[in-house]
């Protein structure tokens, strides 16, 4: 096959993703199933733990492949915003619903839907104006930016995990990259727009890379121990911690937000009324080369 034959097998093939499919309701319902029900796998088995695979019911890489299929699949950005809410309004609970047999947390595992029933309620919003992508001019790429600036500091982040802990995290590295290279094809014309879409958030990642702490810990995690607390309990920390510590929720646990730029270990005190908790939060690097916390009751 000549380069020529590729090169139009290649376009039919990427039209056909993005544009010519006839995406109808109940085959919107079965990809939130199938997509949901492949992340819990990844999720529960062993084998996928600290792997690329694992990651997809983590971060948002995978859900911006699965949304800009449905978004280019639908004929008006209404359309595409109704489509994109429901795919995920489906699909994220049922990632907690099928790992609850599997897992010591429970039903406490829905404590951290809270965060993605926000990112499920922004979908609207973002899907109605990501259908402009369609028209493949300067506003495509408006559009496209934030998106390409997200994929490109994934792709840069995993290259570099992978380069310290081959191979891990290299599946992710392609996949976002891919993801990158594909977006700008199908849905950028002329050359200027694919080199800016490309070249503009890889500038603003390394720029950030640079400038950046050499931690960024942002994580939300349950206490250990399952205090029963009231409404009025608040952290206590001394002054001039390596980090940020704030309750997030205590309806089934306690659940707490840590934000960090140093390893090494701090102390916190949760104060409900007369009682007093006391922990200490350490902020270390993984195996993977992921930096992690993990807490302890003092």
């Amino acid at each position: 096959m000549d380069d020529t034959k590729k090169e139009n097998l290649l376009k039919r093939a990427i039209g056909k993703l993005y544009g010519g499919i006839d995406m109808k309701w109940w085959e919107v319902i079965v990809f939130a199933v199938a997509t949901a029900a492949l992340t819990a796998v990844f999720l529960i088995l062993p084998v996928f733990r600290d792997t690329s695979f694992e990651r997809m019911g983590v971060t948002f890489e995978a859900w911006i492949f699965f949304a800009v299929i449905i978004m280019a699949n639908c004929r008006k950005p209404l359309e595409s915003a109704a489509k994109t809410f429901v795919f995920f309004l489906v699909s994220q609970p049922l990632i907690y619903l099928f790992q609850v047999p599997f897992s010591d947390m429970g039903w406490r595992l829905f404590g951290y839907y809270k965060t993605w029933f926000i990112w499920t309620l922004l979908t609207i919003p973002m899907a109605y104006i990501g259908w402009y992508i369609r028209k493949k001019n300067w506003l495509s790429l408006l559009i496209l930016l934030p998106v390409l600036f997200m994929l490109t500091s994934d792709y840069t982040g995993a290259f570099q995990t992978a380069v310290k802990h081959f191979p891990r995290l290299t599946v992710t590295a392609f996949f976002c990259l891919g993801q990158v290279l594909l977006y700008l094809y199908a849905f950028t014309d002329g050359l200027p727009k694919k080199i800016i879409g490309f070249f503009l958030p890889l500038a603003a990642v390394i720029t950030m890379l640079v400038m950046r702490p050499a931690v960024s810990i942002n994580s939300t995690m349950f206490l250990p121990d399952d205090p029963q607390l009231s409404e009025s309990a608040e952290i206590l920390t001394a002054e001039h911690l390596p980090a940020k510590v704030d309750i997030v929720s205590i309806d089934d646990g306690c659940l707490v937000h840590i934000e960090a730029e140093h390893y090494g270990s701090f102390d916190f005190t949760v104060k409900d009324g007369a009682e007093e908790y006391h922990y200490t939060a350490t902020v270390y690097e993984d195996e993977s080369g992921h930096s992690q916390v993990n807490i302890e009751r003092k």
